[in-house]
């Protein structure tokens, strides 16, 4: 009976209360939208990279060579030589390496011009491996492995040709079409930036540059010798060791390497350094969030604060049924819930529409994978906050009812 008197109470006031509905399904958009992003955000790079115990690039910040090197976001300030690269690797301390040379693209996407240690000792999430969907790794200088948004987006399958472009713009003019490459694997999806990447061999980033002087072609240059061709530098590389308790001081002596000025960084304590620097712009954005949340609770609560002068018939009558000044309390109450708790499915309804739209942006952009079980996670998480919220602020027109169904007690 209470619950079915407060539906008929508000949809007496529908207009009013649909733009109550409108105000605080926004606000509760913004907050759930904040939260997920950022939950997700941390999840998504905390999980792009397992296992690697130090990543090496030339001299920058921490921060930037973790970005370019796993997450393919920025440009690498200089190269290591491939020389420096060898006796580094080739240290009794170090168990594997995972070369990286960067700096060109396919429409958009990051190619990574590595070796198939890549495929065989890169960990991401919890410990796991990278599988393949289709087909297999690169054998030769111009075979390719495609990352699985690459090849749902472009629509590519295994045996297919693609054409590198000189450059990471999104639109380049400088095309490698003289040196196709065949894409012999597809790999499993995995929420990372992998995802979003074309992978092929240091050989086959040499050979399409052979021809190539300062970002030009050079018209009737010989071809390479691909069985001896070599690379001259590369971007990073990713290492692991055979004794972790080696760590600290392979990286003093990389860090202090007299050759070229290098630089090797802890992956989780940069990425820890990296949270604590944008810890301030979360909890702005949480404030923000929190505050447009604020207002809309209390122009909620205003509405129904308002509305009690126009329901004072309807109150009347209430307590001329016998209905104590409890139940008007409860109403009142029932009607803030009913409109908190409507307006937390709208927003909840219109993140997950949102998410197909935005969904494949921010994975390319920001390697930020939004699932339907992240938002529904931080849904249930947020419902029972923002009706708590709604009760205490909805404690004002509820007592004002309370009150003025006791002074109507008194005049009957």
């Amino acid at each position: 009976m209470l619950f079915k008197l407060a539906w008929k109470s508000l949809m007496a006031r529908r207009v009013s209360v649909l733009l109550t509905v409108l105000m605080m399904t926004v606000s509760i958009f913004v907050l759930l939208s904040v939260e997920t992003i950022r939950y997700q955000a941390k999840d998504s790079f905390t999980k792009t990279v397992s296992e690697v115990d130090l990543i090496v690039g030339a001299r920058t910040g921490q921060v930037n060579l973790l970005l370019y090197s796993v997450f393919h976001i920025g440009v690498p300030t200089n190269n290591i030589s491939w020389q420096s690269y060898q006796e580094i690797a080739s240290r009794p301390a170090v168990a594997w390496t995972i070369p990286i040379s960067l700096g060109d693209s396919h429409q958009g996407y990051r190619v990574v011009g590595t070796s198939t240690d890549f495929f065989e000792f890169f960990r991401f999430g919890n410990k796991q491996s990278l599988q393949f969907q289709h087909g297999n790794t690169f054998g030769t200088a111009f075979d390719a492995v495609v990352g699985s948004e690459v090849a749902r987006q472009l629509g590519y399958q295994v045996g297919d040709a693609v054409i590198l472009s000189h450059g990471i713009a999104s639109t380049s003019f400088s095309q490698h079409d003289d040196k196709p490459f065949n894409i012999t694997g597809i790999l499993a999806p995995t929420g990372t930036p992998v995802d979003q990447s074309v992978y092929v061999s240091l050989q086959g980033i040499e050979a399409i540059h052979a021809n190539w002087q300062g970002g030009v072609k050079i018209p009737g240059a010989a071809k390479p010798d691909l069985e001896n061709l070599q690379p001259e530098a590369i971007t990073a590389f990713m290492l692991g060791l055979n004794s972790r308790i080696q760590t600290f001081n392979l990286q003093r002596q990389i860090n202090e390497y007299p050759q070229e000025p290098l630089q090797a960084i802890l992956p989780g304590a940069t990425l820890m350094s990296l949270w604590s620097m944008l810890s301030s712009v979360e909890q702005i954005l949480l404030l923000i969030a929190s505050l447009v949340l604020l207002g809309a609770l209390i122009g909620m609560a205003n509405m129904l604060l308002v509305s009690m002068r126009e329901r004072r018939h309807e109150l009347s009558v209430l307590r001329a049924l016998g209905y104590r000044p409890g139940f008007l309390f409860a109403l009142l109450q029932i009607e803030a819930l009913l409109i908190s708790f409507v307006a937390a499915v709208a927003a909840f309804i219109s993140l997950q529409l949102s998410m197909y739209g935005l969904k494949d942006w921010l994975l390319q952009e920001y390697g930020v994978l939004l699932t339907r079980l992240s938002i529904l996670n931080e849904f249930m998480f947020m419902l029972p906050i923002v009706l708590l919220a709604s009760f205490v602020v909805a404690l004002i027109p509820a007592i004002a009812a309370y009150r003025q169904g006791l002074h109507q007690q008194l005049n009957l």
